[in-house]
């Protein structure tokens, strides 16, 4: 299926840099295109704001959209009265269009909001006619996109409390719904973005208020192009003056702007290809009917460029489905999304659940998550996407029912609630119909069994998951089902993939900061004994160690936390974030509850808020990732550890005034209240042993303290609670390690950074698997036969290890249908021998040798060993080597590629960079040839300023390499102007002086910008 615009040639020089495509036909209705536009040549001359301008709008023509040349509000009103009319097939009269404009669009008293949910939500709007019918009018066409009409007009003037002229509009059926402000190449963005600030402040809502009818701006200085929603300027203005309302968000700033970007996450950043592929007419269609949110606080969300491919491909694959009835029931007709953690999987999924709902033949659409908060917080977070748009349930009986009922199209259950419909209902009427079902967070360990039960009951699905830690064959758990290990095998085919190393680059969640914190060390004079083992646990839980843990914590907790800095948040002014802090086990959390209380109060002042959660969770459920699946079960825990529960609750009620306990009910409440606190920064710390870590989303929360073992997907889970945009104040996520976890951060954040990472677990064929079985049933036969006693250690150990080798091959055969027939072993025998394995095993489990205290060996005290800032090029380094340490050398260029793109200092870099690894062998000198290189490479192009410029040779020079050491090109005095051997009257036309001067500032500044820090002397 043809996916986007096809491209031709360059055909005139009337675009920035002198490049020109010509659409030639639309395919398909993929809104992302799937590569970036190929380049044209490119002009080496100046262009000035004005020529940008020119060569967008003349772009856009070429594009099919109309040219439109209003001189006053009135040309505007009248051309909207026409579209309206056009677009639905009617005439107003004079009164009917006087009604209809002043009742419904231009009302009095409405403001953005109002005017985007009539756009978002009531496009929809009844007429009154003269001889007193009614009749529907469509302000835009949400069914057939085509049927709306675009049109481009630029220069308006609009007189509110300053006369302001705006750049470019465009028109949807006559309204205002996409504006772009331009500024010249080699002026920041940023500066578009203040100045439509003041066009919102100062004029917007003058006159009529049509351009309050704007859902979407975009910004470009023709380098680089950004996107971003009404909303997210408007509640900055609000935030700037103070007048955040309670309940909105308060991140609306320049940071929440966003990027388009090709299907594969390369972000479109020049102003020609993001014109061929954002504002190509059924793209930009697309975005403002499809892919917009307006929530219930009033937000205009406006999704990215990532989450609309992976909604269009899961649509896209239930409709392949649809049409090939085959796949349905299959893996073929599912998949699963990997998009990091952070980026927004929850508005992607609600996108798919609702779009889905209204294919034609879909039944249902299931979301399932996989614990009993995460439902509470999906349905909090789809509630506020639309009010009741889905259902939950608070119990299967209830699952039940909507199962049953057609009007119950979008449902949100937990995999509990599911699995217990389908032990309750062997035989239900929703296992024939066409059912959708999505996995949120589809790493989950348990999933293996519900696969199985969804598989066998239901008849015509599709299987989807959504994760940001996908299970590969690297981080793969040895249990459960072979053939169910990983997220492809469980799901499918991935649908679509948005790394860590993409979201950083995109600015779309922080870096992480890591402290790594060296806690204990041998003494001076530890006498070299030799021991069996040490008591580690008993080092980590020493007192003294705790003591000087919490101690360095409160010591730092306002400088990590940013207590001196303050910002709105939810219309109060606070300071700074919040924290987690990660234990090993439960007795570890209540060892460091009791610490923090005990030396706070020794230290006196203003004590932080301290919160403490855990529930019981067994071992086994570890999947291998130092992070086991939470459970709210508190009857199961040790008396000790619940009374101890009861108590830290005790003193949360008492701080908070409330009333909650650790029955089933009062700790599911108790874990709804800590969370919202956490949210709205009201709680400073939480001490958890694994809540929290998981599935828990607080923008105010920027530090994690961990003294727990993680790894794999669970590190990158627990790390990820931290690094949620929400402010300029907010600039990394802390993370303070009080455990060696250097290791494993690297290979968690290689793992998950590199999008090819191997997806299946590779089995040997089954005959490989029986023969070898096979082999180890006779010798156990053999050398153990039943109903003989295994005398002997030596020989009950080697019994063990014999069986246990047996039951992993079994473990792995019993997932392969022919099994059953050709196991050598009987079901009585196999009994039999488990039993003798299951009392031997206990038997020897115990370790025979006593473990050494060596506490008194050891000091504890606390050194920051290593601090990493793990942004994008740490990261891809990382990958690289985990590309290298396998022998995949090829990917290398790849990984260089995505590290030039997603450095702010290396971008503008780019050409210089890959012209100079093109120019190496395997036995260069690199230090020493890339020193040379860059030489030649600025003399080179300093020469061609020079040349072109007309400017004195040695007098620029040496200006520049002033610039180098004084970090910048002056722009004021007389120092460039002192360079200009050609300089034209200051009283020429249009002040040619000044523009020839600028052109200098300009290419100098860009000289400067792209050989600094390239080692330039």
């Amino acid at each position: 299926m043809s996916i986007g615009p096809e491209y031709t040639t360059p055909l005139a020089d009337d675009l920035p840099g002198s490049v020109r495509f010509d659409v030639m036909a639309f395919g398909g209705q993929a809104t992302v295109c799937a590569a970036q536009p190929a380049e044209g040549p490119r002009s080496s001359a100046y262009q000035s704001e004005a020529a940008l301008e020119k060569a967008f709008i003349a772009q856009l023509t070429r594009q099919g959209y109309e040219r439109f040349t209003p001189q006053t509000e009135g040309d505007l009103v009248a051309n909207l009265r026409a579209q309206l009319e056009a677009l639905n097939g009617i005439t107003f009269t004079d009164g009917e269009w006087r009604g209809f404009f002043r009742g419904v669009i231009a009302s009095e008293g409405d403001g953005i909001t109002q005017k985007t949910r009539r756009i978002q939500r009531d496009h929809v709007q009844v007429l009154h006619r003269d001889d007193g019918s009614v009749k529907n009018v469509r302000l835009i066409d949400k069914r057939n996109i085509h049927n709306n009409r675009l049109q481009v007009m630029n220069q308006y003037t609009q007189l509110g409390s300053y006369e302001n002229r705006y750049d470019v509009t465009v028109l949807v059926n006559g309204l205002p719904l996409v504006h772009v402000e331009l500024k010249r190449r080699g002026k920041p963005i940023e500066e578009a973005f203040n100045q439509i600030e003041r066009y919102q402040r100062d004029s917007f809502w003058s006159g009529c208020g049509l351009y309050e009818y704007v859902q979407i701006f975009v910004i470009s200085n023709g380098t680089h192009t950004k996107y971003y929603s009404n909303t997210t300027r408007s509640n900055h203005i609000a935030e700037m003056a103070g007048r955040a309302r309670s309940g909105k968000k308060s991140s609306n700033s320049f940071k929440f702007t966003s990027w388009w970007a090709d299907a594969d996450n390369l972000p479109i950043r020049d102003l020609v290809p993001f014109t061929s592929t954002f504002f190509s007419k059924h793209a930009l269609l697309n975005i403002l009917t499809k892919y917009c949110v307006f929530d219930v606080d009033e937000n205009l969300l406006v999704m990215r460029p990532y989450q609309i491919v992976a909604t269009e491909r899961i649509l896209n694959r239930i409709l392949i489905s649809e049409n090939d009835k085959k796949m349905l029931g299959t893996l073929r007709a599912g998949g699963y999304v990997w998009h990091t953690t952070g980026s927004g999987k929850t508005l992607t999924s609600f996108k798919t659940a609702q779009l889905a709902s209204g294919m034609e033949g879909v039944d249902k659409v299931l979301f399932v998550v996989d614990r009993k908060d995460l439902d509470y917080q999906t349905m909090r977070e789809y509630d506020r996407f639309e009010k009741g748009a889905v259902d939950s349930n608070t119990s299967t009986a209830v699952l039940t029912r909507q199962l049953s009922d057609p009007e119950s199209r979008i449902i949100v259950t937990t995999i509990q609630k599911l699995s217990n419909f389908i032990k309750r209902n062997a035989k239900h009427p929703v296992y024939q119909a066409h059912v959708v079902i999505i996995f949120d967070e589809c790493h989950r360990s348990q999933f293996g069994e519900m696969h199985m039960a969804i598989t066998k009951h239901f008849k015509n699905y599709h299987l989807f998951g959504f994760t940001g830690t996908p299970i590969f064959a690297q981080n793969a758990g040895s249990g459960g089902n072979p053939q169910l290990r990983t997220t492809e095998q469980a799901f499918g085919d991935k649908l679509h993939t948005y790394t860590i190393v993409d979201a950083i680059r995109d600015e779309n969640v922080l870096p992480f900061r890591i402290d790594y914190i060296k806690t204990i060390r041998e003494r001076d004079d530890f006498p070299d004994q030799k021991v069996y083992d040490i008591y580690r646990e008993g080092a980590l839980k020493a007192s003294e160690r705790v003591d000087a843990v919490v101690n360095y914590v409160l010591d730092r907790y306002d400088q990590k936390t940013k207590r001196n800095r303050s910002y709105v948040f939810k219309g109060n002014r606070v300071m700074g974030f919040n924290s987690i802090f990660a234990c090993a086990s439960i007795d570890m959390a209540k060892i460091y509850y009791s610490a923090f209380k005990r030396i706070m109060a020794e230290r006196g002042g203003e004590p932080l808020k301290i919160a403490l959660i855990y529930s019981f969770g067994p071992n086994e459920a570890d999947d291998g990732c130092g992070l086991p699946d939470e459970s709210f079960d508190t009857e199961s825990l040790d008396t000790p550890s619940r009374d101890f529960l009861e108590a830290a609750i005790g003193d949360y009620n008492a701080m908070f005034s409330t009333n909650y306990d650790t029955s089933s009910e009062g700790f599911q409440n108790y874990y709804k209240d800590l969370s919202d606190r956490m949210k709205s920064r009201q709680v400073d710390m939480t001490i958890v042993v694994n809540m929290f870590l998981t599935g828990f989303d607080a923008t105010t929360l920027n530090t994690l303290w961990v003294d727990k073992d993680l790894r794999n997907h669970g590190l990158i889970q627990a790390f990820s609670r931290t690094n949620r945009i929400l402010n300029k104040v907010k600039s990394y996520g802390n993370i303070v390690c009080f455990r060696n976890l250097e290791d494993e951060v690297n290979r968690a954040i290689a793992l998950f950074g590199d999008k090819d990472a191997g997806g299946v677990v590779l089995l040997r064929p089954y005959a490989e698997y029986l023969v070898e079985y096979t082999e180890k049933v006779n010798q156990l036969y053999e050398e153990f036969p039943l109903g003989q006693i295994i005398e002997g250690e030596g020989a009950e150990k080697a019994f063990i290890a014999l069986f246990g080798a047996i039951l992993r091959l079994r473990n792995i055969l019993t997932a392969f249908d022919d099994f059953q027939a050709d196991d050598p072993m009987t079901p009585r025998d196999e009994q039999d021998y488990r039993s003798e394995y299951a009392d031997l095993y206990q038997k020897y489990r115990v370790t025979d040798v006593e473990s050494t205290i060596i506490n008194d060996d050891l000091v504890f005290e606390v050194e920051l060993l290593k601090q990493v800032d793990i942004n994008i090029d740490y990261i891809l380094m990382l990958v690289q080597k985990y590309h290298d340490s396998n022998g995949t050398d090829k990917t290398i260029a790849a990984d260089i590629e995505r590290s030039i793109m997603s450095s702010l200092e290396l971008r503008d870099k780019r050409d210089l960079i890959e012209r100079f690894i093109e120019s190496l062998d395997a036995s260069v000198d690199m230090t020493a040839e890339w020193h040379s290189y860059i030489a030649v490479e600025y003399d080179s192009e300093i020469a061609n300023i020079i040349e072109e410029e007309k400017l004195k040779p040695d007098e620029t020079r040496e200006l520049m390499a002033r610039a180098f050491k004084d970090g910048g090109v002056p722009e004021t005095g007389t120092a460039i102007a002192n360079l200009m051997t050609k300089k034209p009257s200051r009283f020429a036309p249009q002040n040619a002086y000044a523009t020839m001067k600028a052109r200098v500032v300009d290419r100098l500044k860009v000289f400067y910008e792209r050989f600094c820090n390239l080692g330039v002397d």
